[in-house]
């Protein structure tokens, strides 16, 4: 019998077990002591929960033990195990991260404390290069306010004294393909400097399939489409990246990181396609056609941090940010039928150079008073180029075009009372882009003012009960593409659910305007629970619009496009459950087991589409993680794993238009048998029970009926690696 996960059905456990606990709280009778005072002793793996716990604004830590917990191969499928974090695409391919069921776009992603440059990928970093994430669920103006669902900070890997060298080496096996990996990270201590690097290469493979069937009913005609298409993509990949601290004078350090990039890969594949016409196979039907596409990347930059103590109460630090990375695509194409599967042969090129600044003044004053100032300058030139497209017009691909931005905050953390504290500040931003479209050259100019604050409650200052509020303003501005990019034209046939794209050059930021609030507890022996609501109103909502215009290739023709523009406002608002605890700590003398689960729920209207399901992009209605892990006594094993499920969902983009998404739900298990305590061999599997990810787009308007749909399956990652300490 197939049983179908509801929100119900996944409540009820996670709601037990959480009130258990809770309830477990109330200690029994013990024989009268005498009083020494309030004593607590935190091991290594409670400091992320005490950072948490004493940050002013709300936030999630992640450590070195859940980066190394299960051996994920990407920082993506860590991420995807926390509340609220999904990533887009087929189960086990890894894709864009979100936050609260937002698009990619919506959450701000920072390095050491800095932000990205546009076009970086967190996939490209390994959990080797990772110390600890920082998960921002309301904005701050230190952190940066482009971050409507929140932000993410990641912190690469920090060397203390007397860490052994770690060194990892194995393979993982998916769909008949082998994947060998081998990382290295080295520690160095002396008395005027201290640093580590950290050395992965990788070559990783993996098949895939798919098959997408398109039906077509306009006035007079019915068209029935099927693609099957088979490839496999294998890529070699070499990351590295250091982090080296340079001790000057007391309270004076330097800090430089810099890390490399170097990827290529290759996709041949095949394809196979069959069209009707009122039931009558079309002329070539079936067609067959072989590509491939080849891919470099590189990638280099230097983080800097420059840190001096001017007096007792207070200090300044300088950040600064620099590199680039260079993108090359080939793509040929051969069919045995062109007006079925076109021929193809194209080569791109793009170059992206980035260069940022700030400065951050800290003052400690009195009255619990902590004041933080500072400025930040960025700025970014990218380049594309693209010889040889598909329908294309002469130079109607390349592109180029900078930004320029600016930043300006201020905010105060302020113990107000032994119960309350508080956490206020305003931040300015500017961004000026300038570019060349098809119709000419434009600039962009855009700024935000962003005023945020947030307040932290506990009822007892020495409780380990506290509430959070948070009313803050955030914003998310367009990209390049969005806004300068020259109309990309369909290798396919032109139709409503495969139209061309083009950019928008006068789009403005969306701007939304939020409120937080969570209560969590502390649990003594370590752990947390926690329930966060929030609400967001978005305006100046940015979709994609569909409409028809006179083709460019031929005047006597229509063809559908896709334009970014700013067409409503938006409301989405959600509740967020989390429990992490031991399992003996609310029932007597049970296994030590460890829990990690939570529960999300969302909803969201976009105003000027009818319901129903006039949601956000992309966002589902909730997400679930529930884990478990245990360390057997009798053998030196632990065993733990993790399920997640996203439901499936449909998105009405406009009165015409629908998109559609199916469920999501990704089992993985490990196992760590420890040989001595430096040795150690780790055995994961991920994606058991694989499911065939569907995606969908209807269209019904204009006397034209349109149903596309595109099935794409996916495969159990194994993966067994040697662990070891030098």
């Amino acid at each position: 019998m197939y049983f179908k996960p509801t929100a119900h059905t996944l409540l009820v456990p996670f709601a037990l077990s959480t009130f258990a606990a809770l309830a477990q709280q109330t200690p029994a009778p013990v024989a009268a002591t005498s009083d020494m005072g309030r004593i607590e002793i935190t091991s290594g793996r409670d400091n992320e929960t005490q950072e948490r716990r004493e940050s002013t604004a709300s936030k999630i830590v992640i450590g070195r033990e859940e980066i190394e917990r299960q051996g994920d191969a990407n920082l993506g499928e860590i991420l995807k195990r926390m509340p609220g974090i999904t990533l887009g695409g087929a189960p086990g391919r890894g894709g864009g991260i979100r936050m609260r069921g937002l698009s990619q776009g919506y959450t701000q992603i920072l390095l050491d404390g800095q932000r990205v440059p546009p076009g970086f990928s967190v996939e490209s970093l390994t959990p080797e290069m990772v110390e600890r994430v920082e998960i921002y669920r309301a904005p701050t103006a230190e952190t940066g306010a482009q971050a409507i669902a929140g932000t993410i900070n990641i912190i690469t890997r920090e060397g203390r004294k007397g860490m052994p060298t770690e060194l990892k080496v194995g393979s993982s096996f998916q769909g008949g393909y082998v994947s060998p990996t081998a990382s290295i990270v080295k520690y160095h201590d002396a008395e005027k400097w201290s640093g580590n690097y950290t050395l992965s290469v990788n070559r990783f493979a993996a098949p895939d399939h798919s098959e997408n069937n398109l039906t077509r009913v306009d006035a007079s005609d019915t068209t029935l489409r099927q693609r099957v298409s088979d490839s496999h993509y294998g890529r070699e990949g070499m990351n590295a990246s250091a982090r080296l601290q340079l001790k000057g004078d007391p309270g004076e350090t330097l800090t430089l990181t810099p890390f490399v990039i170097l990827s290529q890969g290759k996709t041949p594949s095949s394809m196979r396609a069959t069209e009707s016409l009122n039931g009558v196979d079309v002329a070539g039907s079936p067609a067959t056609a072989s590509s491939e596409i080849k891919n470099n990347f590189e990638l280099a930059r230097l983080n800097g941090q420059w840190r001096r103590r001017l007096s007792t109460d207070s200090n300044m630090e300088w950040k600064f940010n620099l590199g680039g990375w260079n993108s090359h695509n080939e793509f040929k194409q051969t069919s045995t039928n062109t007006s079925l599967i076109p021929s193809v042969s194209e080569n791109s090129h793009v170059q992206d150079r980035s260069f940022s600044l700030g400065g951050k003044y800290t003052n400690v004053m009195g009255g619990g008073h902590q004041w933080v100032s500072g400025a930040e300058l960025e700025s970014v030139r990218r380049t594309q180029s693209v010889v040889g497209s598909y329908l294309s017009i002469a130079g109607s691909s390349d592109f180029s075009a900078s930004t320029m931005r600016y930043a300006l905050y201020s905010q105060d953390e302020w113990q107000l009372t032994p119960n309350w504290s508080s956490h206020v500040g305003a931040r300015y931003e500017g961004l000026t882009t300038e570019g060349s479209t098809s119709a000419g050259d434009v600039i962009n100019r855009n700024s935000v003012f962003t005023p945020l604050l947030h307040a932290m409650w506990r009822p007892n200052p020495d409780s380990r009960d506290q509430v959070r509020m948070s009313l803050t303003r955030s914003f998310k501005t367009p990209g390049m593409p969005s806004l300068l990019a020259r109309r990309s034209f369909t290798r396919d046939d032109n139709s409503v659910t495969n139209p061309d794209v083009s950019g928008n050059p006068n789009l403005k930021p969306e701007v939304a305007t939020g409120l937080d609030v969570a209560i969590e507890r502390y649990l003594p022996q370590g752990g947390v629970l926690t329930a966060s609501v929030f609400h967001r109103r978005v305006q100046n909502l940015i979709r994609n619009v569909l409409s028809e215009e006179i083709s460019p290739l031929d005047p006597t023709k229509k063809r559908w496009i896709y334009r970014p523009g700013n067409i409503s406002e938006a409301v989405t608002e959600g509740i967020e459950l989390e429990a992490k605890f031991r399992m003996d700590q609310w029932i007597a003398d049970a296994p030590h087991i460890d829990l990690r689960n939570n529960l999300s729920f969302y909803r969201s209207r976009v105003l000027s589409v009818m319901g129903p399901d006039n949601r956000l992009d992309q966002q589902p209605s909730m997400t679930a993680n529930f884990g478990a892990d245990y360390r057997l006594k009798s053998v030196p094993l632990t065993l733990g794993g993790n399920v997640n499920y996203n439901p499936g969902y449909t998105t009405r983009l406009s009165a015409e238009q629908l998109s559609t998404v199916s469920q999501k739900r990704v089992m993985d298990v490990y196992g760590l048998w420890r040989l001595d305590s430096r040795t150690a061999w780790r055995l994961t599997l991920s994606n058991l029970d694989p499911r065939n990810y569907n995606t969908g787009s209807v269209y019904s308007g204009n006397s034209v009926n349109e149903n596309s749909r595109t099935q794409s399956q996916s495969w159990t990652n194994v993966q067994i690696l040697l662990e070891k300490k030098l």
